[in-house]
């Protein structure tokens, strides 16, 4: 029983063809121990050659064969009347009308014409059957038709008890039928046929044939004499050719079941627009309706009512499946919900704005001043381009939370928008509507959120902001930024231009170096100062505890925090600019409070936290200030310096050994600028050594030796020139030094002393040390008149503008104790 089973659809071939495409062999029943040889033994050395396209013959398969060429049907013709055999070979190339020597594979197959058949459209259709392999040694002949010389090849086929071929020749089987039945609807006694057969040459030799690999590999398949090595080549081939197949279905089956679930929600989508239209009406259409409504209610300039109503008739044209139907309706529907136009009123009450200030702020008298100046000439005006101003100062001292209290003042709407670590220009200039997922900036949507176009915006940690592939952020905010400018700020995703002159932006800041200079120049900078001890106390009585003790579910009449308490927690347990430490002291205090009020909720008990108490509660004291120590020694001088979380007084000691002389050793971890410092320093005294009562002959026979204590913090900067100069020259004199005295001042070579910053906090390190007299340069005379008075009483200043007038002031005529013999 015999099936013929087409593999792909077959193509037109012209007249010159020899093969219809690529088809699967004909599957014959067959003898177990068949080779299909029969008939060769006798056969001449030459034989008839005919030439197919695309097609390799396999010993014991039949297949049929469309024949076109003149040559090729004589030869047919003329082997079937007959009763002959051919040798088939399959052309290298298959483009070619009329092959030579040079254009077939020298390796076919002797085959047995079966029947010759005349197909209704005029084409004649061979069945072959292949017989045995032979090499094509020479073309003899070639009219009219090729004949060749050939050589017959045995194949060797393995031994019957051969287990592993055995399980081989399974594999071959079961791959075969699985993929005949992915490729085609098979009928069940073909399955049945190739699964019983048991001629192992005629199963892998049709299996080889059923490949869809190209020409070359099946001749490369043909190549091999053992049938062994034929097969383990099979065997991976089909595997791969099944596992793509199996692919290729995979891929069909889910394309098929998006395509059904595509068409499902499309027809229940017309369902609901049918039944919506019953109903009263499109939805969409609706929705149109409604933000044209509330268009023609909207107060906004004439430009961008024009825009608008071009964006709403593009809505109306786009069909409600399209996917860019959504992003218009966002579009529209964002440009009506920014506040165009709408203001809110200022508050124009000067003692309400400073009453709010006050009660929200201790200190920050420059602040408050400038919010006061600008609420006073805004309401004279009443047209005013809002400031940008730029708090710097170092963490924790409520720059951000200013911001606030400034929108309360002037009835504003508050946003705060957090820039640390930003690193897109979108976030600032939003998005194209190009792009999927875009969006408005930053900006945009706080104004949005706002509800008013003049909100108070405070722009965080300016300073922290990065740049990289995706552009510069800070760049993108010099157009927010600058007064001349913003009233047409662009957005990227609103693509109109929107009015930023009334917003009140506030920045803030911990370190300016990091700002570009051009986002500086449109800025005004207030510096917010570190806090000193006296506003600490202030802050953490009216401010800190009302709201930890409302947050710890405490009152008032059940735990109180005298002030001197609170000043006993901020010079022992924190070392810090502003309070954020000092409220996470207070805070663990409090929660050590409220466990003892809930442990014993029936009993109502005061807690009054004392100065001797706090250890208990904050256990030992953390932070270690220092304290002046007297002028017992020579060399040893009190100066004062400033640091991130306020003043420190610091003491500069001088030492002298006997060497050769001319060695200065600095230590201490000084920087560059301090080490210059002590270098000016002894260069002074050295060229001042009469003057100052010093013998030249010590500087060629004792070593100078400058230390600053507390090695392991870095110290830097000139504000220790005059202190150097004086503990030098105390040292060279063994003089005593003025008790209770501290001085702060850089220093020339010409002598002259220079201004230097922090005053303020330096000053107030100075009265918590004990200290009594401190010598400043006489222009730093002007930051000692800002100081309130009370943080400045008991202590006596002296100005001086040379190092003459500090070494009379600090030195007295007595020497030291012991002093060093200096010869």
């Amino acid at each position: 029983m015999n099936y013929m089973i087409n593999r792909m659809d077959e193509e037109s071939y012209e007249d010159t063809e020899d093969s219809v495409g690529i088809v699967l062999p004909i599957l014959s029943d067959c003898d177990k121990d068949d080779d299909f040889s029969a008939g060769t033994e006798s056969l001449n050395d030459i034989l008839p050659i005919l030439a197919l396209r695309d097609m390799v013959l396999f010993p014991g398969v039949a297949m049929p064969v469309s024949v076109g060429r003149k040559q090729s049907l004589s030869l047919v013709k003329e082997a079937n009347k007959n009763k002959a055999l051919i040798g088939v070979v399959t052309q290298i190339n298959s483009k070619i009308d009329d092959p030579e020597e040079k254009d077939l594979f020298h390796l076919g197959t002797v085959a047995e014409i079966l029947r010759v058949l005349e197909m209704p459209d005029g084409t004649t259709t061979v069945i072959l059957q292949g017989k045995k392999k032979f090499k094509l040694d020479d073309i003899v002949e070639d009219k009219p038709y090729m004949k060749g010389k050939v050589t017959l090849i045995d194949e060797t086929k393995p031994e019957e008890d051969d287990s592993e071929f055995n399980a081989l020749m399974a594999m071959v089987k079961e791959v075969t039928i699985k993929i005949i039945k992915l490729q085609s609807q098979a009928p069940k006694e073909l399955l049945f046929s190739i699964k019983n057969n048991r001629n192992i040459l005629y199963l892998v030799n049709f299996a080889c044939s059923n490949l869809s690999s190209d020409v070359v590999e099946k001749q490369k398949l043909l190549s091999y004499n053992n049938l062994r090595d034929r097969t383990f080549r099979l065997i991976s081939i089909l595997n791969q050719e099944y596992q793509l197949l199996k692919l290729k279905e995979n891929i069909q089956l889910k394309t098929h079941e998006d395509l059904s679930k595509q068409q499902k929600e499309y027809f229940l989508q017309q369902q609901m627009r049918n039944i919506q239209e019953e109903l009263g009406g499109d939805e969409n259409e609706s929705e149109i309706k409604e933000l044209s409504s509330r268009g023609k209610k909207m107060k906004w300039p004439e430009k961008v009512s024009e825009q608008f109503d071009k964006e709403i008739r593009k809505l109306e044209r786009l069909h409600p499946q399209s996917p860019d139907y959504s992003t218009q309706y966002q579009y529209v529907d964002f440009i009506l919900s920014l506040p165009w136009q709408s203001y809110s009123k200022d508050n124009f009450s000067l003692k309400h704005a400073e009453r709010v200030l006050n009660s929200d702020h201790f200190g920050m008298e420059k602040v408050k001043e400038r919010i006061l100046e600008h609420l006073s000439v805004l309401k004279l005006k009443k047209d005013l381009k809002a400031p940008i101003i730029c708090l710097y100062g170092p963490p924790g001292v409520g720059k951000t939370s200013l911001g606030k209290s400034i929108a309360s003042a002037l009835g504003r709407k508050y946003v705060r928008m957090s820039l640390g670590g930003l690193h897109d220009e979108a976030e600032i200039r939003g998005h194209r509507r190009t792009y999927i997922g875009a969006m408005s900036g930053r900006i945009l949507k706080g104004i949005r959120r706002a509800g008013t176009s003049n909100p108070v915006i405070v722009l965080d940690e300016v300073d922290k902001i990065a740049s990289d592939f995706k552009g510069d952020p800070s760049s993108a905010l010099l157009e927010v930024l600058d007064p001349e400018q913003n009233n047409t700020f662009h957005d990227n995703y609103l693509d109109i231009d929107y009015d930023l002159s009334k917003v009140m932006f506030i920045a803030t800041a911990n370190d300016l170096s990091t700002v570009s200079r051009a986002l500086l120049d449109r800025m005004e900078l207030i510096e917010v100062s570190s806090y000193i001890t006296e506003e600490k106390v202030e802050i953490a009585a009216k401010h800190l505890v009302p709201r930890l003790l409302e947050a710890h579910g405490l009152t008032k009449e059940e735990l109180k925090l005298p002030k001197r308490t609170l000043r006993l927690i901020i010079d022992d347990y924190t070392r810090e600019s502003g309070v954020r430490g000092l409220e996470k002291k207070i805070a663990k205090l409090m929660r050590k409070v409220a466990r003892k009020v809930a442990s014993n909720e029936d009993i109502k008990e005061l807690y009054t936290i004392l100065p001797k108490d706090v250890p208990d509660y904050l256990g030992p004291k953390e932070v270690f200030l220092e304290k002046y120590q007297g002028n017992d020694s020579a060399g040893v001088v009190t100066g004062l310096a400033w640091t991130s979380v306020g003043g420190e007084i610091l003491f500069v000691e001088s030492s002298l050994s006997k060497g050769k002389g001319g060695k200065l050793t600095l230590t201490g971890n000084l920087g560059d600028v301090m080490k210059e410092s002590a270098m000016l320093a002894l260069e002074y005294i050295h060229s001042h050594a009469l003057s100052l009562g010093i013998d030249e002959k010590l500087f060629e026979s004792w070593n100078v030796h400058i230390h600053v204590p507390e090695g392991a913090i870095p110290k830097d900067g000139p504000s220790a020139g005059i202190t150097m100069v004086t503990s030098l020259v105390s040292a060279f004199t063994q003089r005593k030094v003025k008790k209770n005295l501290a001085m702060t001042g850089e220093i020339t070579l010409r002598g002259r002393v220079m201004p230097v910053g922090g005053i303020r906090e330096k000053i107030l390190a100075a009265k918590r040390a004990g200290i009594k007299e401190l010598i400043l340069c006489e222009e730093n005379k002007k930051d000692i008149e800002i100081i309130k008075d009370d943080y400045v009483k008991g202590l006596t200043f002296y100005y001086v503008h040379n190092i003459e007038q500090v070494i009379d002031l600090a030195l007295t005529k007595e020497k030291v104790t012991n002093p060093i013999k200096l010869v």
